[in-house]
C-alpha cells in the first residue's frame, strides 16, 4: 500500500510567501500588453504559470517530469504562498491586460467571480480531448452559463475529522477509526455531543475538544447544494436555514467551552497543534500535509482520521489558461496532463491533495494510500467515501472566499464572549458592506 508521511503544508513559509507575492505582483512585460514570459525562446515552447500555496505541481517534480518528456518546453513556474495576495494581483492583471502568465491557478472560493466577470479572459476547454473524467459537480463550478470551461480542476476538499487517539482514550472514549466515526455518524450534532463528553469526563491537564467553532462551520454549510448565493446569483446566507443551523450549532459549541479559539491557518493555530490544545479538527483532504508538518514529528501517531458526520467539500482549485496567450495550445495540453487522472493520483500520494477526477477515485494507487504520520489511517478510502457524498451541485457565488471568511470572524466574536444575535448582527453588517 502506499504510504503518506510527513509532507509539507498548503502554505509555504513566511520567507517564500513573501518572495512568490512579490514576484508575482511585480511581473515583467511581454512588450505588448498580453502575458509574461510565454511564447518561442532559444528553440524552446516558454509555459509560464502563477500559482499559490502548494497546489503540488512542483512540489511533486510534475513540472520537471513534463519537461524531460517533451524537451522542447520551458515550464517557468512562481508561486505565491498566500492565496488572497496572488488573487489581489490577478485581479489586477486581469484589469490591466498585461503581466499575466500562460496559465493562472483558480481558487475554489474566486471560480464563480471569474466565471461571471472575467470568462473572456480564459480559454475554452469545452471539446477538448481526454477532459471529462471530472467528478461532474467539480467542472460545473467553472463552466459559464452558456457553456464556456475556464479551467481543469486540480485537487477537490472532501472532509474527515483529524482527533488525537490518546485524548480520546484519556477522555474514556473510543480511539478505533471506525468506532469513532460511528460516534457522530450522521449528524454534528452528535459531533458537538461528544464534544461536552469529552469535556465531562478528560482526564489530563486542559484540553479544548475542537480548534474552533468557523471549522465546524464551514463543515456543516459545505454539506449542501447552496450555501450563501442561490442558483439565480442572489446573496441568500440569511434566510438560508442551513447557514442558520451550522451558526446556531458552532456558537453552541463556543458557549458551551468546547473551542480552544483558535481559527485555522490564524496566528496561533500552528503553535496549538504543535502544543496539543486540542482534539479533533474538522479537515478536508488537502489540510493532513499541514496537520502532520506543524504538529510535527513528536505528534506522529498521536493523530488519527475518521469519516466526518456528513459528505462535504471545502476548497479545491483550478487551472486557467489566458486567452491571449501565445502559446495557448501548448499552455492548454500542459494543463490537460497536469490534471490527468495519473498526475491527479500521484499528487495525492505525495502530497495529500486529494483528486477531483473520477477516474483517478478508481485507481488503487489512490484507494490504497495510507498516512504514516496518522497512524496509517486509509485516507485515500477514507477521503474517496467521503467525495462520493459531496452533493452533485454546489452553488457557488462570487464573493464565497469573503462571506466564508467574515463568518468565521463572526463566530471569534461568540468565542470571545460575545452574544451570537450580537455577532450575527455584526457579521451581516460586515458581509454586506464586503459585497456590496
Amino acid at each position: 500500500m502506499s504510504s503518506l508521511g510527513t509532507s509539507r503544508g498548503r502554505r509555504l513559509t513566511a520567507a517564500a510567501a513573501a518572495v512568490g507575492a512579490l514576484a508575482l505582483v511585480a511581473g515583467c512585460s511581454n512588450g505588448d500588453g498580453s502575458v509574461t514570459g510565454g511564447g518561442k525562446k532559444d528553440g524552446k515552447v516558454v509555459i509560464t504559470m502563477g500559482m499559490y500555496g502548494v497546489m503540488g505541481f512542483k512540489e511533486s517534480g510534475l513540472l520537471e517530469q513534463y519537461e524531460k518528456e517533451n524537451p522542447d518546453v520551458d515550464i517557468q513556474a512562481e508561486i505565491a504562498g498566500d492565496e488572497q495576495t496572488y488573487y489581489t494581483a490577478l485581479q489586477t492583471h486581469l484589469a490591466a491586460g498585461n503581466g499575466l502568465k500562460d496559465i493562472q491557478g483558480i481558487e475554489i472560493g474566486r471560480a464563480k467571480e471569474v466565471t461571471e466577470t472575467q470568462s473572456a479572459k480564459f480559454a475554452d476547454f469545452a471539446g477538448i480531448a481526454g477532459t471529462d473524467h471530472f467528478l461532474p459537480w467539480k467542472q460545473s463550478q467553472i463552466t459559464t452559463k452558456d457553456g464556456k470551461v475556464l479551467g481543469l480542476g486540480t485537487d477537490s476538499g472532501p472532509m474527515a475529522v483529524c482527533y488525537r487517539k490518546d485524548y480520546f482514550e484519556q477522555a474514556g472514549l473510543p480511539t478505533d477509526r471506525e468506532a469513532v466515526g460511528k460516534l457522530w455518524a450522521g449528524d454534528w450534532k452528535k459531533y458537538v455531543e461528544v464534544g461536552r463528553t469529552f469535556e465531562k469526563d478528560y482526564k489530563g491537564d486542559k484540553v479544548a475538544y475542537m480548534d474552533s467553532a468557523s471549522g465546524l462551520f464551514n463543515a456543516m454549510v459545505y454539506g449542501y447544494p447552496e450555501q450563501y448565493y442561490d442558483e439565480d446569483g442572489g446573496l441568500i446566507y440569511a434566510k438560508n436555514p442551513v447557514v442558520k443551523e451550522a451558526w446556531n450549532l458552532a456558537a453552541d459549541a463556543a458557549d458551551d467551552g468546547l473551542s480552544a479559539k483558535l481559527r485555522q491557518f490564524q496566528p496561533g493555530w500552528d503553535p496549538g497543534l504543535a502544543n496539543g490544545t486540542f482534539a479533533t479538527a474538522v479537515c478536508p483532504a488537502w489540510m493532513l500535509s499541514h496537520i502532520s508538518e506543524k504538529a510535527g514529528p513528536d505528534n506522529a501517531g498521536k493523530w488519527d482520521v475518521a469519516n466526518a458526520p456528513k459528505g462535504a467539500n471545502w476548497g479545491g482549485s483550478f487551472l486557467g489558461v489566458v486567452e491571449k496567450s501565445p502559446v495557448k495550445a501548448e499552455a492548454q495540453k500542459l494543463v490537460a496532463w497536469l490534471t490527468a487522472p495519473e498526475q491527479q493520483a500521484h499528487i495525492f500520494e505525495k502530497l495529500g491533495n486529494f483528486p477531483s477526477s473520477r477516474t483517478s477515485l478508481e485507481r488503487d494507487d489512490v484507494k490504497n494510500v495510507t498516512s504514516e504520520y496518522f497512524n496509517d489511517a486509509p485516507i485515500g478510502q477514507i477521503f474517496g467515501t467521503a467525495a462520493q457524498q459531496i452533493p452533485d451541485k454546489q452553488v457557488l457565488g462570487r464573493k464565497d472566499g469573503t462571506i466564508k471568511d467574515t463568518f468565521s470572524q463572526g463566530l471569534a466574536l461568540v468565542e470571545q464572549g460575545t452574544s451570537r444575535d450580537k455577532a450575527w448582527k455584526t457579521t451581516s453588517e460586515r458581509i454586506e458592506k464586503a459585497v456590496g
